[in-house]
């Protein structure tokens, strides 16, 4: 991304870092593709039953990895998940359609898993039986699980605060080595691009250029569950931007491709407490100043210097025309609550989408009559302290809680609380 400089595919070594020590990215060539057939062929494919085109990342290999042997593939048929209309999150936040892609329903419960199956498919190919990740709890559980499916081992490096402990216990349970250590998710990042290829760990984290590649397959599914029409917009939330850089890097694939006619624009919502690059994209700057000790209670976007953020700000800020918003904690839980009691559910992190479209529709920044979907990244149960301190706690104000009610079981104490009793 930094000087242009070129690879040959089997001379990419881990932990992916150019001689200049900037980030490496794949780069494909299409030409020799035929879009019509190709379409014809991923239709197909969504009767394919217990094999790697049943992956709802693999299904799309030619735009991914098309390279890689058969045999490699981990997958546990990721992606495939719902997108949904719900009137009562439209109304929420104030525009005229809204649908959620609900990547909570991967099978680790969280959209790492469409990049994961990629990454740790890659190593396998290049010799690797030994895999590690720096995360504060989903790209750790989704590597944990696909390194148990390959029968490789797992070295997670774990900051020791600000993490969800049902990410962390859903790691231990899939037998990762989680070693954790005073310090941010940026110094673990630091760590393993410095150490990895002497420990001879395959880095999973999102300077990982095939993680990339998988994840642009959940934008493939939006478009082709849509019939090849998008939105006005997609909102997303950023943390280490790794999601960020696949919507934008997917999108350009579908347009060069002529899949879509043209791209929408995204927007990249980040929490106040961990913002450097909405800070950065706002203020017109042209590097990003890391923000020291961030803190949100979505602690899935607690990153204050997100690895990804040049190809965020080419592939998706730039290239769609895109914006960048910083919402509240607050904002995010109320807009997490509205969304739980949709019936369709997600962890804190996922709800920064909603509440950050939201925030635009009344700044007049995405028009009321526009279309939009917002991707909700993890499972509700992720983070179950959330949902306790939300809605139980004593303490909280938030304006969506729903309490438990002490009752007697006799049919007066019940009158005033069941209608019609």
């Amino acid at each position: 991304m930094d000087c242009s400089r070129q690879y040959k595919l089997e001379a990419v070594r881990n932990p992916f870092l150019c001689e200049c020590k900037g980030l490496l990215e794949v780069i494909h060539d299409f030409r020799s593709l035929d879009s019509e057939r190709l379409k014809r062929e991923f239709d197909r494919r969504l009767s394919e039953r217990m094999t790697n085109y049943s992956s709802g990342v693999w299904r799309y290999k030619e735009l991914i990895l098309p390279e890689l042997p058969d045999a490699y593939i981990t997958t546990k048929f990721e992606g495939n998940t719902g997108m949904y209309d719900s009137d009562r999150v439209a109304k929420y936040a104030g525009i005229r359609k809204l649908m959620l892609k609900a990547q909570s329903e991967n099978p680790s419960g969280s959209f790492k898993d469409n990049g994961m199956t990629v990454a740790v498919s890659h190593g396998r190919s290049a010799g690797y039986t030994r895999f590690t990740c720096t995360s504060t709890g989903n790209t750790s559980s989704s590597l944990a699980m696909y390194a148990a499916i390959a029968g490789c081992s797992s070295y997670v490096f774990l900051p020791n605060r600000n993490i969800s402990m049902n990410k962390v216990l859903q790691t231990l349970a899939y037998g990762a080595h989680l070693l954790s250590f005073n310090g941010t998710y940026d110094d673990g990042i630091r760590f393993s691009e410095t150490n990895s290829e002497i420990l001879g760990l395959y880095v999973c984290n999102s300077i990982n250029p095939f993680r990339i590649e998988g994840q642009k397959s959940i934008i493939f599914e939006i478009a082709h569950q849509l019939r090849w029409k998008l939105p006005d917009w997609i909102i997303v939330p950023g943390g280490a931007l790794s999601h960020a850089t696949a919507l934008g890097k997917g999108l350009q694939d579908l347009l060069d491709l002529g899949f879509i006619d043209r791209l929408p624009k995204v927007a990249v919502i980040q929490a106040e407490g961990a913002n450097p690059f909405h800070r950065m994209v706002a203020q017109g700057e042209s590097k990003l100043t890391p923000e020291l000790q961030p803190f949100t209670r979505a602690s899935a976007m607690n990153i204050g210097n997100p690895p990804s953020w040049k190809k965020a700000l080419h592939y998706t800020v730039r290239q769609t025309n895109g914006v960048t918003a910083s919402v509240t904690d607050e904002e995010i839980m109320n807009a997490k609550a509205v969304i739980d009691q949709s019936g369709i559910g997600c962890e804190p992190a996922s709800a920064a989408s909603v509440a950050g479209l939201k925030k635009l529709v009344e700044e007049g920044v995405v028009d009321r009559e526009a279309t939009a979907v917002c991707l909700l990244t993890g499972n509700m149960l992720k983070d179950t302290d959330a949902i306790r301190e939300y809605h139980l706690d004593s303490m909280s104000e938030g304006i969506f809680a729903n309490k438990i009610i002490p009752v007697s079981l006799d049919f007066e104490s019940l009158q005033g609380y069941v209608p019609n009793l």
